[in-house]
């Protein structure tokens, strides 16, 4: 192994970025413009930028710190700096094993097999001369990654709080195709178990497909209004399948869910995703020394 890449979703750095960035999301998928303006205004409602980018980047700072000499790139998928960009510049430096870590806790063709496409056909485009790169395995229930979240879960949970594990919805017909759902229930059980084999729900979140579609269900926004025709004041959101802080948490979570909680007479906290925690940056280094 001469380098690690880590591959993420990327997202916009400043408000002119953000309606290229989404066309360059959506295309090919059927999403009508008003659909896109509404999303564009959810990032204009957070400062007109995803913190991705930035988060992403702090977590490869971590990882070369914990690696030492080994050099740690970032590839973004839909947003600079792009996969095939860096998979050139990768190139151009010599690497030639190269460990890619999606930071994508959960396996679906959404959340790994576009990305490791994507790789491919940079790598396509270079030739002979391209990196050779081994993905590394699932690390949904990696002792560290557990961890970091029973850790934040735990800051904010209180006595009587009803606990709900969140993910990104997916359509069903993807959902039946992967290990998504399975792998999301086992590392939502073992941090749980981890807090003393607390009580659960799980929910799904940024759904932003065709409404004729069926996509996993219930929504968390649903989930707390059942939770408080129920008789619960306080719910706690841990949105186990992100690593770090972007739209979908800081606006469908802490803005429009806590819109629903306060509807309800709900107080919502929301545990702190893993971005940059020691504990998740020794994970990533965890899994890439695991690859030799």
């Amino acid at each position: 192994m001469d380098a690690v890449l880590l591959i993420a979703f990327g997202g916009p750095t400043r408000p002119d970025e953000i309606r290229p960035f989404l066309r360059n999301v959506t295309r090919g998928r059927r999403i009508p413009g008003e659909r896109l303006e509404i999303v564009a205004h959810h990032y204009e409602l957070l400062g007109g930028r995803s913190p991705m980018n930035e988060r992403t980047f702090q977590q490869a700072e971590g990882l070369r710190r914990e690696l030492g000499t080994t050099p740690v790139y970032v590839g973004m998928r839909n947003w600079e700096p792009c996969l095939p960009g860096m998979v050139r510049q990768m190139t151009m430096d010599g690497r030639r094993d190269v460990v890619g870590l999606i930071l994508s806790p959960h396996a679906s063709e959404a959340s790994r097999e576009r990305y490791m496409e994507s790789v491919a056909e940079a790598c396509a485009a270079i030739g002979a001369r391209a990196p050779m790169l081994r993905y590394a395995p699932s690390w949904h229930l990696h002792p560290l990654f557990v961890e970091t979240w029973t850790q934040s879960v735990r800051a904010v949970l209180t006595a009587d709080a009803a606990l709900v594990f969140t993910a990104h919805s997916i359509p069903v017909s993807s959902a039946t195709a992967s290990p998504y759902v399975h792998e999301i229930e086992e590392t939502a059980a073992a941090i749980a178990h981890a807090l003393g084999d607390r009580p659960w729900r799980l929910a799904w979140q940024s759904r932003s497909g065709s409404p004729r579609d069926p996509w996993l269900e219930p929504d968390v926004n649903d989930v707390i209004r059942e939770l408080a025709a129920a008789g619960t004041r306080d719910v706690v959101v841990a949105p186990i399948g992100f690593v770090c802080d972007h739209v979908e948490v800081l606006y469908d979570l802490d803005v429009e869910a806590r819109a629903t909680a306060d509807q309800v007479g709900v107080r919502l906290a929301r545990a702190v995703t893993c971005n940059d925690h020691p504990l998740f940056v020794r994970m990533l280094a965890d899994v890439v020394r695991g690859m030799g």
